[in-house]
């Protein structure tokens, strides 16, 4: 049975089971309560959207662009997988992150295979921390041409997103970690939750998606950390608690089959409803100050874009969930908010998933929602960024160099 097939509709009795099997994490679900986020000055996202461009690491057509690096075939246990690996940790290492691998191997339907998840955090000290993730593998063919996939949705696009995020905040975060360390900081509790970054491998199935074919990264990490455990933080609330690495997770946020037009997301977990909501309210905003207009294409224009959010007017939008890396993670308690396309791009796991498959606004918006997004969660200061080093004008892209891929573009 593939991953498309895997819309599950047990949620509520999911819940019940997690209750009774892992009380040891109360510590972890007392420290998660829902919080307003707080919402940026129109300025701030200003500073956001104009400082760093946009678009530029997300480019296909730029073979320096983060997006080009990762989108070539880069199946599990092969050349092509650990070069993107290595350009994934050095270009995380150049902003001073931590960076480890979690390097495995697993038995699948084709044999042993080695792989490698990357776990990158910008403050490895902080007590908790929020992780955003995907998987940097493509799908393992067996034959030509199918060999040659290359994800772009599933999941390049997501990868090069996460990249530029890290660059985006990497000064912001640096300043807040200046002023907790000066005491200067409202929030301790907030300031001290890093940003960390994991890349998972194996994330797709070598024959058929079943409970033991496929997320082999994801299920990996998630039980080593649930068996490690980690000296107290200096601020850590509860000092006698032994507490183990997936214990620190406040929320794992999964992004996966983005990149494509018009894209439909919903929220899958009622824990995290209100985190789906802050993404909303960040896309609103963002789409009614103008800042996802692009060149002359008019369906990102003010009072013309369509939110790529479907609407939570239920309790009913918030049951089942599709079968990703977020599993494991999710049935030892983290609290998961699940950023994925439904229904699949029409491309998925087709050779047609490719550089003509994303459209270039749409990348651009959603690097857009997650700096906003992102900030807002880490309460980071854009007024740190004293000076801009790219104009608006940089993002700005003419109808001729638009029309010069059209097949990047789906109205």
């Amino acid at each position: 049975m593939n991953r498309a097939l895997q819309l599950r509709w047990h949620f509520c009795l999911s819940l019940l089971i997690l209750a009774l099997s892992f009380p040891s994490l109360s510590w972890q679900a007392s420290t998660l309560d829902r919080r307003e986020l707080p919402h940026l000055k129109a300025d701030d996202i200003s500073t956001l959207v104009n400082t760093r461009d946009a678009l530029k690491n997300l480019d296909p057509t730029n073979p320096a662009s983060h997006l080009s690096k990762i989108l070539i075939p880069r199946a599990p246990d092969t050349e092509n997988n650990t070069l993107v690996r290595n350009y994934i940790v050095s270009t995380l290492k150049a902003l001073n992150w931590h960076v480890e691998l979690d390097e495995f191997t697993a038995t699948t339907p084709v044999g042993q295979k080695r792989m490698a998840n990357i776990i990158a955090t910008k403050d490895p000290n902080a007590s908790r921390r929020v992780i955003l993730s995907a998987h940097f593998d493509s799908k393992y063919f067996p034959t030509y041409p199918e060999n040659q996939f290359l994800g772009a949705t599933d999941s390049a696009a997501p990868c090069a997103i996460m990249l530029d995020l890290a660059e985006s905040l990497n000064p912001l975060l640096d300043k807040r970690k200046e002023r907790l360390d000066d005491d200067l900081e409202e929030d301790e509790d907030v300031a001290d939750t890093t940003l960390q970054l994991v890349f998972f491998d194996g994330e797709e199935a070598f024959v058929d998606w079943t409970d033991t074919d496929s997320i082999y990264g994801a299920r990996h990490l998630a039980e080593k950390w649930a068996t490690s455990y980690i000296p107290p933080k200096q601020k850590r609330r509860l000092m006698d608690v032994q507490m183990t690495e997936l214990g620190g997770v406040e929320h794992l946020i999964l992004l996966d089959l983005l990149g494509a037009p018009n894209p439909t997301i919903r929220s899958f977990f009622i824990d995290t409803a209100w985190l789906f909501d802050a993404m909303v309210s960040a896309e609103k905003r963002l789409g009614d100050s103008g800042a996802f207009a692009y060149g002359n294409e008019n369906g990102m224009a003010p009072g013309k874009w369509k939110s790529f959010f479907r609407p939570r007017t239920t309790n009913a939008m918030n049951f089942g969930y599709i079968g990703d890396d977020h599993l494991p993670f999710l049935q030892r308690g983290v609290s998961i908010l699940h950023i994925i396309a439904e229904p699949f791009p029409h491309v998925w796991h087709t050779l047609k998933d490719d550089a003509s498959a994303l459209d270039l606004p749409t990348l651009r918006r959603w690097n857009l929602i997650l700096r906003v997004f992102m900030s807002e969660y880490l309460q980071l200061r854009p007024q740190d960024l004293a000076s801009r080093s790219e104009t608006s004008s940089t993002v700005q892209r003419s109808e001729s160099e638009l029309v010069s891929i059209p097949s990047l573009l789906y109205l």
